[in-house]
């Protein structure tokens, strides 16, 4: 297993890492399921904790591989029951999601986690024996993953409720683990080649939130309970989640991942723009379920499920994907600052949908308008 050449020209993602990334799918479906259910049922911020977890759980699950396979992936029989093993594990961690807001019960996922680490542990180890330039750092890899595994297990050893006091924590050393290693030598990422995995995966979890919209809005149907205020969702719904997709690729992020600080601040970025995106869908459902009487809440709170994550969703597409050093950074600052403003002022209008949807095609449209070729000139 060779190192790939980080400018290696067309390089794409493969048919092997476009499967992996459908083992996701049903588990960033069952997370914002149980989070959707858990606001509906008047149990918000215990659902949030739920979902920060899981989510947390899917993209560093995910992520882990995206760049491991970005610099190594020869695609042979073994490499591919290696990658397998990982989808097993992804499979089993998306099983144990309802436990976690059910019970808070991590146990299942954090066998599946396990599973997946094993993998990805049996990768490095190869990767490790292939390249004596990169054997330091992927042996670095290798004891950070066994060290930080053995800590998630030895979690399970405590009650439940004390279990999130050990988490933060070993999350923290999770987003660390990564810079600690590549200090012994930077692993040979492609830049294209993230930014279109990490593009990918941003349209599996808009995709998601637009299931999660769509069956709220048939299940209305469905009672015979469509209202003017429910059409206006049906209607609002669609155009938010394009108007999020087309902000999201209105510019190429490849061009600023030059070196290991600005890729980490990207990709660990990318934490807060996925779990919004994903954030958008449950809300569109929870104000959905609002409409037709099915949720515990003032109109208030439910237009806030959905502009709370889309404003967070801009904020951060800025901040971590869009933004780029010059004298446009300030005003697109403001631009971001006051669409994210009228956002979250929208629930206090009869029709909070329509408010956010124009508020968002608003920034859309000036954050194209000033990724064009005569703008940036």
């Amino acid at each position: 297993m060779k190192t790939r050449d980080p400018e290696e020209r067309h390089r794409a993602a493969t048919p092997l890492e476009l499967l992996y990334d459908l083992c996701f799918v049903v588990a960033i479906a069952q997370a914002a399921s149980s989070f959707h259910h858990a606001i509906s049922a008047g149990h918000g911020a215990e659902g949030l904790i739920g979902f920060c977890w899981a989510f947390f759980s899917i993209w560093w699950a995910w992520v882990s591989f995206a760049w491991f396979a970005s610099a190594f992936d020869n695609d042979d029989a073994i490499y591919r029951i290696k990658v397998f093993i990982q989808m097993i594990g992804v499979l089993v961690l998306a099983a144990g999601i309802p436990r976690v807001f059910e019970h808070q019960d991590f146990a299942l996922l954090t066998v599946g986690w396990t599973i997946m680490r094993v993998g990805l542990i049996a990768q490095w180890l190869r990767a490790a024996i292939a390249n004596p330039s990169q054997r330091k750092t992927a042996f670095r890899y290798v004891f950070a993953i066994l060290i930080l595994q053995a800590g998630w297990l030895s979690l399970l050893l405590l009650p439940p409720e004390q279990w999130m006091w050990g988490g933060i924590p070993l999350t923290m050393l999770e987003l660390l683990a990564p810079g600690w290693a590549e200090r012994a030598g930077k692993s040979s990422w492609h830049p294209e080649h993230l930014a279109e995995r990490y593009g990918l995966f941003t349209i599996i979890v808009i995709g998601e939130s637009v299931l999660a919209a769509t069956l709220a809005i048939q299940s209305a149907i469905d009672l015979n309970q469509v209202s003017a205020q429910l059409f206006t969702v049906i209607l609002g719904a669609p155009t938010i989640l394009f108007a999020m997709w087309w902000l999201y690729f209105s510019r190429p992020a490849h061009a600023i991942l030059t070196s290991n600080p600005a890729a980490f601040l990207w990709g660990y970025g990318h934490s807060l723009i996925l779990g919004s995106a994903a954030a958008v869908g449950v809300g569109l459902a929870v104000l959905s379920d609002y409409e037709i009487g099915e949720a515990q809440m003032t109109s208030f709170g439910a237009g806030q499920t959905v502009a709370i994550p889309v404003a967070l969703f801009i904020a951060s597409t800025w901040a971590f994907h869009l933004r780029r050093p010059g004298p446009r950074a300030k005003v697109e600052a403001l631009q971001v600052m006051l669409a994210c403003a009228c956002i979250l002022a929208a629930p206090l209008t009869p029709i909070p949908v329509v408010g956010i949807a124009l508020a968002l095609i608003l920034i859309t449209v000036a954050m194209s308008r000033q990724s064009t070729p005569q703008a940036e000139a």
